[in-house]
């Protein structure tokens, strides 16, 4: 495994972590703990030491608590927890974006994480008039000067969301979070310049695609998970034939599509780390592997791994 600085906090995150929307319930299978320490117990074995989860992930901060039952049983000082703040999922899904319901959240999530503290603590995919909250932020601030709170993130909705980005380092944020993968490069016009001139960390979010870039499937699939089903089937198919022609014209034939696509992600010098989802600790072992590739960073709108 590799590491690399995250931003301007004194982080050492390795460049593979874990997305853990998935424990949630909506990516077509329903977890349980004994899953769940699994793959962290394997995360943590090839060297991975991020995870990423938000309050929104399932009812009641399921993926959260998951996380917190694994954690209160493992080394906390061993992982660099990334989570969320700014929806609501009680019995129906919501947004919460005031101050009282964010410091409502932050409780919640430490209670249901079994830890102190969080390593970095993001606005999750919120509009610019709730970003624009100065009331919010000198909460948050506030939460950082009490210690429950290590690091505060940006996790932008929109992929060119420069406004968000631009103003990180006003709003004492230290890393943006975006949706970064082969498929979708929109980060690389604005976002990734501004994050690169404000130091800031990139967690590079979906950086296999909703799975399209895994290699797996071809046009026609149906899927059965809530999210991927949201595409249209014509849509589905046209990225899927994009897919096919990237494997024939850019995927070296003795790589493995997914591993490449992460290692994709990672040559660009914006990014810090990539959070692919996984559902079983072959997976993660697999997204590691990304870690190891001998990426050659020529252009990278087009980058070739040996």
């Amino acid at each position: 495994m590799k590491y690399r600085r995250l931003g301007k906090t004194d982080l050492n995150v390795s460049v593979v972590g874990v997305g853990t929307w998935q424990f949630g319930g909506d990516w077509g299978k329903d977890f349980n703990q004994a899953e769940v320490d699994a793959i962290l117990t394997r995360a943590k074995e090839v060297g991975i030491n991020l995870i990423d989860t938000a309050e929104c992930y399932g009812p009641d901060h399921l993926s959260e608590s998951f996380i917190g039952d694994f954690l209160s049983r493992d080394n906390r000082e061993d992982w660099i927890i990334a989570t969320k703040f700014g929806h609501h999922w009680h019995k129906k899904w919501s947004h919460a974006w005031s101050v009282d319901d964010v410091r409502q959240q932050l409780d919640e999530s430490l209670r249901s994480l079994q830890t102190d503290y969080i390593d970095l603590y993001q606005f999750h995919s919120g509009s610019d008039e709730d970003f624009d909250n100065d009331a919010l932020w000198t909460m948050l601030d506030k939460q950082v000067q009490a210690g429950k709170i290590r690091n505060l993130g940006i996790s932008i909705g929109s992929n060119q969301n420069i406004y968000q980005t631009e103003q990180a380092t006003e709003r004492n944020a230290k890393a943006i979070q975006v949706v970064y993968n082969r498929l979708d490069k929109a980060p690389e016009e604005a976002v990734f310049p501004s994050c690169i001139e404000q130091d800031l960390g990139v967690l590079a979010r979906v950086p296999l695609a909703s799975g399209f870039l895994s290699g797996k499937y071809k046009p026609g699939v149906q899927f059965s998970d809530k999210v991927r089903q949201r595409k249209e089937q014509a849509a589905v198919d046209e990225q899927l034939r994009r897919v096919e022609q990237i494997k024939q014209t850019e995927v070296p034939e003795d790589a493995e599509m997914a591993q490449w696509a992460l290692g994709w992600c990672l040559q660009h010098p914006a990014v810090t780390c990539v959070i692919p989802g996984c559902k079983s600790p072959e997976q993660v072992e697999a997204n590691a592997a990304a870690a190891d590739l001998d990426i050659v960073p020529v252009d990278h709108r087009s980058a070739v791994v040996r």
